[in-house]
């Protein structure tokens, strides 16, 4: 039997009483249930439980005694822990009083070392600036017996402490007067001078060996000397050889400050001034010597700007002082300044030559001499009355379908004049910036607007045939899909490209008006184009009614042998309005395809109505012409605007009142579609039937 202790060794799960009893019971001899090894005895079970219950109390009390004593021996070892800290503090403080003792006496000696310093000073720089005043004395009387005896000024590895001295020797001799030591200024004067070009001369020898330690250790030394800016130069002008072996002088500049930027670092003390004066010199000597020939058109310009200035933008990575971008920006323009004083009138020479080649170009691709627009008193007149007439002046002309309208004419306009405005707001000062832009503009008005697209409406016109031509070619309707495709691309340039030049100025009134009174006369010319197109339309139309339509058709001999069907005129009549309704639909756009639409379903129901008021109809030729009308309606459901829709059920409505019995006719009258008709329209259709006069149908209708 296991006892308590091992009970609870055994469990690694935390204590659970439930599960302790189960396990005691299983584990106590006829403590198990019923079935198994040995018989269920509740006795030994429960005698069990009371000795496992003692012996968990003096397990308790066990545990208790050894808690009470760890808990005492933890008390005792807090305080003696508290004591050894106390004495620590104690101690810390001691040890940091002597600290402050030795930082007060460190600072007294230090101060007492910085004074015997002083006076030391004090009394060593007369001594050495005695020793020094000696030293050039006896250089001084060398120069001044004529004869330099000491080894400095002959031994040429002693070139930096002869330089040194002559440099001090010579600010020295410039305080001299000149009547007495004129002889030996000279002769300082020929020393300094010599001594600098032969630092200038190692110094060039170095560099092109190659050694930076040596380089730097001459610069150091010219640098008190009048030369030091000549030195800079040499080196300048030697940095450059070989350098520019290709053709790209851009390309070969910034491999160029990139290759020698460390170098300068290294050599020079003021490396900032010497990459400044190398970058000036390449601009003011490579590039601007190159500029005749790379600005030899207004074309290349461009380029030629934008890659010095990305050439710029590269170079501002290097160490070029304070304000690199300014002086960045000055370089520019001084290169450029002679060709920007004169920037905008090349610009329009050069524009207006391009786009004059590009039209001539396209017409002599097309064959076609261009027509002159003539001005003068006469043309004016003539285009009032055509303007306010709508009747052709002059003859028609035959184009053979062409539009004279060319979208790639008017891309490669558009493109040069996007060209010139990049230009102008990189070449233009800010203040000119939207004058320049609005001369452009102008320009652009000239040969896309005028000499391109009012040149193919004014032949657009011309070619227009007459109403009452017979199969004529309805081409203005292709000028119109065009010339509207050619606003888009017109007006997207002038609000991507013009506008952010001139918003803020007073130019935009201008350029706003000007696009206006633009637009407004072409539209103009479209609208009379379109007015005419429409009138030959409905010409055709009247064409093949007045020859297919015949007086037998709604009069047939035999009535009774007569299928109710469409005539041929109105099928063919139907077929023309459909294919025409379908040309406008492509033609047009947005609300322009309604209005258009609706003028034509007008004049179409005009003609219609007019057409049928010239037969006289029997009752199965009203039949016939209810027929007709009824398939003139599903053309005009083509047209999709409600207002002709309507104008058809009244024209079928009243062609009832064709085949309505007499005794119906007030009833037909009165209805819905027919109330507000007025009566004379109403009496006339009346009046259209055969039977009007024989069976006295005016006392009906009346």
């Amino acid at each position: 039997i296991l006892t308590p202790g091992q009970l609870f060794i055994s469990c690694s799960e935390p204590f659970d009483a439930d599960e302790y009893i189960e396990r005691l019971a299983w584990r106590t001899p006829g403590g198990g249930s019923k079935g198994g090894a040995e018989a269920f005895d509740p006795k030994r079970l429960l005698e069990e439980f009371e000795n496992h219950i003692e012996e968990l109390k003096h397990l308790d009390e066990k545990i208790q005694r050894r808690v009470e004593k760890l808990e005492h021996q933890c008390h005792r070892e807090a305080k003696e822990f508290a004591h050894k800290v106390q004495d620590l503090q104690r101690s810390n403080q001691v040890a940091f009083q002597h600290f402050q003792e030795l930082d007060e006496h460190i600072s007294y000696v230090a101060t007492k070392v910085c004074h015997l310093g002083d006076q030391l000073e004090g009394v060593n720089t007369p001594r050495q600036r005695a020793v020094e005043a000696q030293r050039l004395m006896t250089y001084f009387n060398e120069f001044l017996d004529g004869e330099l005896r000491s080894d400095v000024f002959n031994n040429p590895e002693k070139i930096k402490e002869a330089a040194d001295i002559i440099q001090k020797l010579h600010l020295i001799a410039q305080e001299l007067p000149f009547d007495r030591f004129a002889d030996v200024k000279a002769k300082i004067a020929s020393k300094y001078h010599d001594l600098e070009r032969q630092l200038i001369q190692e110094f060039t020898a170095a560099q092109r060996r190659g050694e930076i330690g040596r380089m730097q250790e001459v610069a150091a030394v010219l640098l008190h000397f009048k030369g030091y800016a000549h030195c800079v130069d040499v080196y300048i002008k030697q940095c450059q050889e070989g350098a520019y072996m290709r053709s790209d002088v851009f390309e070969d500049t910034a491999l160029l400050c990139q290759r020698v930027n460390k170098q300068v670092g290294e050599v020079f003390q003021s490396p900032e001034t010497v990459m400044a004066k190398l970058i000036q010199n390449i601009f003011e000597n490579k590039l601007q010597h190159l500029l005749p020939s790379i600005l030899t058109f207004l074309k290349p310009r461009k380029p030629c700007v934008s890659r010095t200035t990305a050439l710029a933008s590269k170079l501002t990575e290097f160490n070029l002082g304070s304000d690199k971008h300014t002086f960045l920006s000055k370089l520019i323009k001084n290169i450029f300044s002679t060709y920007l004083e004169s920037y905008i009138e090349m610009e329009k020479d050069y524009l207006r030559t391009r786009s004059a080649m590009i039209l001539q170009r396209y017409y002599d691709s097309k064959n076609h001499q261009k027509r002159p627009q003539g001005g003068g008193s006469i043309q004016e007149l003539k285009e009032r009355i055509r303007q306010r007439t709508n009747l052709p002046l002059g003859p028609s002309i035959d184009t053979h379908g062409e539009t004279f309208l060319s979208q790639e004419v008017v891309v490669n306009l558009l493109q040069e004049t996007r060209h010139a405005f990049e230009r102008c707001n990189r070449l233009s000062d800010p203040s000119d910036l939207p004058k320049n832009a609005f001369s452009i503009f102008l320009l652009l008005v000239e040969h896309l607007c005028m000499d391109h697209i009012d040149y193919a409406l004014e032949i657009g016109l011309s070619a227009i045939p007459s109403a009452d031509a017979k199969n004529a070619n309805l081409y203005f309707l292709d000028v119109v899909q065009q010339a509207n495709t050619i606003f888009h691309l017109f007006d997207k340039q002038f609000n991507d490209h013009l506008m952010p030049l001139i918003s803020s100025s007073p130019k935009l009134t201008e350029c706003l008006h000007k696009k206006k009174e633009v637009i407004e006369q072409m539209e103009v010319k479209l609208d009379t184009g379109i007015d005419r197109t429409l009138n030959c339309m409905v010409g055709q139309m009247k064409h093949i009614l007045a020859t297919e339509q015949k007086k037998t058709d709604f009069r047939p001999e035999d009535e009774n042998n007569v299928m109710i069907q469409c005539t041929a005129a109105c099928s063919k009549v139907c077929v023309y309005v459909s294919r025409q309704v379908e040309r406008v639909r492509k033609s047009m756009d947005g609300k322009n395809v309604d209005t258009v639409l609706t003028e034509l379903g007008v004049r179409f129901h005009r003609l219609i109505h007019e057409h049928l008021q010239q037969y006289s109809y029997s009752s199965m030729g009203g039949m016939l012409a209810i027929c007709d009308v009824a398939e003139y309606r599903k053309s005009a459901k083509d047209f999709r605007v409600p207002l002709v829709l309507q104008l058809f059920d009244t024209l079928h409505a009243l062609c009832n009142l064709l085949v309505v019995a007499p005794d119906n006719l007030k009833q037909v009258c009165s209805g819905e579609q027919l109330t507000n008709l007025d009566r004379n329209l109403l009496h006339a259709f009346v009046q259209l039937r055969v039977d009007y006069r024989q069976a006295r149908l005016g006392r009906h209708f009346s």
